[in-house]
């Protein structure tokens, strides 16, 4: 494997995700072998590893978002270089060396090496042929509680980035140890299930020695740190991408009942920069603006190209835009599509409006980027118990914030309306938040109705006249494009670099590329 791949980076400027403190650190000098000595020194390496979530999180939406039925690529004429690759994912054709990839790739990894090193220094350890994780005496001098509530956050973020990377890629790189180079050379990828071991393990652990205090009863010092109860709802994710739906009901009753995070009163609460961190957040990937190198750039990429100081200041990228028929699927009265979907000029240039505040500076805004909330909780046990009253009961929940009437059983009475309802409901709950795409790739294992190749096809032949039809030529017919759809194209092609840079072992390329 590539060696750089395994290259410990730690950062001069530091993230306190629990106040949005900055941190500057020298760390010249210094290596983990003499760093970790301390309490002190496993908290810094700790926040470093919260930073370290921020560089993937700049090319998911587009591996997420753009590939879903959600986005489209906003200038579809352009030939410039960066949205031709940005239209080559919108496609699903991809090349093997295609950028964002690749830097999604690296950086995912990057941050799986700085939480290897911190957890190896607490001796805290993935044992491949048990599936669990151990944990010993080490050398740092710590409390026991501290040991167990610091090493639960850091085994939450290693498998958070797994789970998102075994979603992209299928099986890949197993690495839950600190390597050298030269033992990175000497392995290969492994399955998907294997994947999936270390990161129910890395939950696991983290569900019991997470602290686990109701939300009102957290102090201000810890909040938006990973708890138990993030974990238990992860956890309950994992399951139902497992299509286990039995194991994951009981942590999702379990953070319903006891966790004390709920929804929110309004929609827009839920989203605002004044209001960040709201018990319905479970965990949130945090910012900080103030032109400290820590601000959110995605309210300057997401802005509407051109549209100046209009929406923001230093203007707008025009990525992710809004497809059509993801504004059409709204209904008049739900609450949500104005918060989510803003329109620019008279043309009506759409944009993801839920996710821009104003800034002062350009690409340093203050919005968080959510990664789990109360209300995916809510939709995920509706999704796991399947038709029933009860399941109903709780899709109406977030129907009812939203202005909506509720669903009825009489109304829904099969299975097909169940999955399109609650399919929908989560489409509009949770747009542009990352969420479509892996609830697509889930809805192919735990539907009786839904298809995310078919979903993506209709999705294509409803926008293609007004945007596909637009592309350069030589343009594809919408049968060309529908045919890029295939279950091969549903994973992302493994980085040409990491195999082509492994000179010992063959790495086996993804079908279809």
């Amino acid at each position: 494997m590539k060696r750089h791949l395994f290259t410990l980076i730690i950062c001069t400027i530091l993230f306190a995700s629990c106040k949005k403190n900055i941190e500057i650190y020298p760390l010249s000098n210094v290596t983990t072998a003499t760093f970790y000595k301390n309490t002190t020194d496993i908290q810094t390496a700790l926040i470093g590893c919260y930073n370290g979530l921020q560089k993937p999180l700049l090319e998911e939406w587009k591996i997420s978002e753009l590939r879903s039925d959600n986005a489209i690529m906003g200038n579809p004429a352009s030939k410039s270089v960066p949205n031709r690759d940005l239209s080559d994912l919108d496609l699903f054709i991809p090349n093997t060396s295609h950028q964002g990839v690749y830097n999604f790739w690296i950086n995912t990894y990057a941050n799986i090496r700085n939480v290897n090193v911190l957890l190896n220094s607490l001796n805290v350890n993935y044992s491949k042929s048990s599936g669990s994780i151990t944990s010993d005496t080490s050398a740092v001098l710590i409390s026991s509680k501290d040991k167990r509530e610091l090493s639960a956050e850091a085994a939450f973020i290693r498998a958070y980035h797994y789970f998102n990377l075994v979603r992209q890629f299928g099986g890949v790189f197993l690495v839950h140890e600190p390597l050298s180079p030269f033992d990175a050379t000497s392995m290969n990828r492994e399955t998907a299930a294997e994947i999936y071991k270390l990161i129910i393990a890395d939950l696991s652990y983290a569900i019991a020695n997470g602290p686990a205090l109701k939300y009102a009863s957290i102090p201000a010092t810890t909040l938006g740190r990973v708890n138990s109860w993030t974990a238990k709802a992860m956890l309950a994710k994992v399951y139902l991408t497992q299509n286990r739906k039995a194991d994951a009901i009981p942590l999702l009753t379990d953070v319903i009942a006891n966790s004390g995070y709920g929804l929110v009163a309004t929609y827009s609460d839920v989203f605002s920069i004044s209001n960040e961190m709201n018990r319905e957040i479970l965990f949130a990937i945090r910012y900080k603006a103030g032109g400290i190198g820590l601000g959110s750039p995605f309210p300057n990429s997401f802005a509407p190209e051109l549209s100046g100081t209009a929406v923001i200041i230093g203007d707008g990228g025009g990525f992710n835009t809004p497809s059509s028929d993801l504004n059409l699927t709204y209904a008049a009265t739900d609450l949500r599509k104005g918060i989510s979907i803003g329109e620019y000029g008279n043309t009506k240039v759409l944009y993801p409006k839920k996710m821009i505040s104003p800034v002062s500076i350009v690409n340093d805004a203050e919005n968080d980027w959510i990664v789990m909330r109360y209300a995916d909780v809510v939709l995920m046990l509706a999704e796991a118990q399947g038709n029933t009253t009860a399941s109903l009961a709780l899709i109406n929940q977030t129907r009812k914030r939203a202005g909506l009437a509720d669903l009825l059983p009489a109304a829904v009475n099969t299975v097909a309306l169940f999955e399109k309802e609650l399919t929908n409901e989560r489409r509009l709950e949770f747009t542009f938040e990352n969420m479509r795409w892996y609830d697509l790739l889930r809805y192919n294992k735990t539907m009786t109705t839904i298809n995310a190749e078919q979903t993506l096809k209709n999705h294509y032949s409803t926008v293609y006249v007004a945007h596909y039809g637009k592309y350069p030529s030589p343009r594809p017919t919408l049968a060309q494009i529908q045919a890029y759809i295939t279950t091969d194209r549903l994973l992302l092609p493994i980085p040409q670099r990491e195999i082509d840079n492994n000179t010992t072992l063959k790495i086996p390329q993804n079908p279809g590329y």
